[in-house]
């Protein structure tokens, strides 16, 4: 009986209900497995997805393609499972597309691959004494699902890999923006005073500059690169949250219970953080997941500038500054693929944000007072 009538089980009920919110969860849910899968589900297992083939550049989804193992490389390292799902297998050997083959004896002949209009000189390859068994471990066939961009990679894998890269920066600003936001608003709001002009001071300078641009001012600062970016866009998405606590503290600070702490002894960290915190965790959680669409968007905006994760790393704002080109060409796909998977997961986080907000009762996100 306890449990059914616990809250987390009553909050998880009513989050339920919203049918648009619990598909929002499990399209991400979706997207972290695929994220954590990570080179374990891509066509691509290399690191980065970055293996390239000129000759198929800008090929349609659906391809499908026959490569020749032309050499191999036995002294590259085979990773275990683990480095293998964080990192990627490098390949051991190097291959080359080809349109056509037949045996010619004890000889392999075959037609390298460049262009559906084309058709190059056949060469030959030594098959061996079993040339059917050689054909079996030389040749083998891809499918570019998504095809490819204008290197040649495939690129599903790469979208795939650039998932980390959306939630990493989503979580980690989200982290950032929440520890600075809630000590901010906490002091702000429980304290007043000098304290609480400050901080709004320093709220509504930060309020009053655009959200990009300010990103783009911190990683001027700190640089170009991966870990950048998750400090810029947390140190440029905490004012939300700050308004948000510093109003709710202010508000609570004056209820009985609060005034029952402060009677009993309590020291103010104990009251903010044992009495007052956990009663605004609702409101609090829902700007989290609003934030976490936000930056999102802003680390796609800082790929998409070429601030953001460096190339060969695959980011999908990343990919949409690369092809963004091709939309009025014949290759739209290589940016609306990117830019489907940017709005959906967008769309996604902000149906949890509104399905949080009906489950808590937060009216109003009015955090001033």
């Amino acid at each position: 009986m306890e449990k059914s009538n616990s809250p987390t089980r009553k909050i998880w009920i009513k989050f339920k209900r919203n049918k648009l919110a619990l598909g929002g969860l499990v399209f991400l849910i979706l997207l972290l497995l695929m994220a954590v899968s990570g080179y374990l589900i891509t066509p691509d297992q290399t690191p980065m997805a970055n293996t390239m083939h000129l000759q198929l550049s800008n090929k349609k989804p659906g391809r499908t393609f026959n490569f020749l193992i032309i050499s191999t490389n036995p002294s590259v390292r085979k990773v275990n499972l683990f480095e293998k799902m964080i990192y990627g297998q490098e390949v051991a050997f190097k291959s080359i597309p080809i349109s056509s083959y037949r045996i010619s004896g004890n000889q392999l002949m075959v037609r390298e691959y460049i262009g559906d209009d084309e058709q190059a000189v056949e060469s030959s390859y030594p098959a061996g004494t079993h040339p059917q068994e050689f054909i079996h471990t030389h040749i083998y066939k891809q499918t570019f699902l998504f095809g490819t961009d204008g290197y040649g990679r495939d690129l599903l894998s790469r979208m795939i890999i650039g998932i980390r890269v959306s939630l990493s920066v989503g979580l980690m600003a989200v982290l950032i923006s929440i520890s600075i936001g809630i000590t901010l608003g906490a002091i702000a709001g429980y304290f007043g005073g000098k304290a609480d002009i400050f901080i709004s001071w320093l709220m509504n300078v930060i309020w009053s500059l655009p959200s990009l641009l300010l990103v783009i001012a911190i990683s001027f600062a700190l640089g170009k690169g991966f870990w950048q970016i998750f400090i810029a866009v947390g140190l440029s998405t905490w004012v939300d949250v700050a308004r948000l606590v510093r109003g709710q503290v202010m508000a609570l600070k004056e209820v009985e219970f609060v005034e029952a702490a402060k009677s009993l002894g309590f020291s103010s960290p104990r009251i903010i953080i044992k009495h007052i915190l956990p009663n605004i965790a609702g409101p609090v959680l829902v700007m989290a997941s609003a934030n976490f669409a936000s930056a999102i968007l802003l680390e796609t905006g800082l790929s998409f500038l070429g601030f953001g994760a460096q190339p060969p790393m695959p980011s999908w704002g990343g990919m949409i500054k690369e092809n963004y080109g091709y939309i009025i060409m014949d290759a739209a796909y290589l940016a609306i693929f990117p830019g489907m998977a940017i709005m959906l997961t967008v769309y996604a986080f902000n149906l949890i944000a509104m399905g949080l907000q009906d489950v808590f009762d937060v009216k109003s996100q009015n955090t001033t007072i």
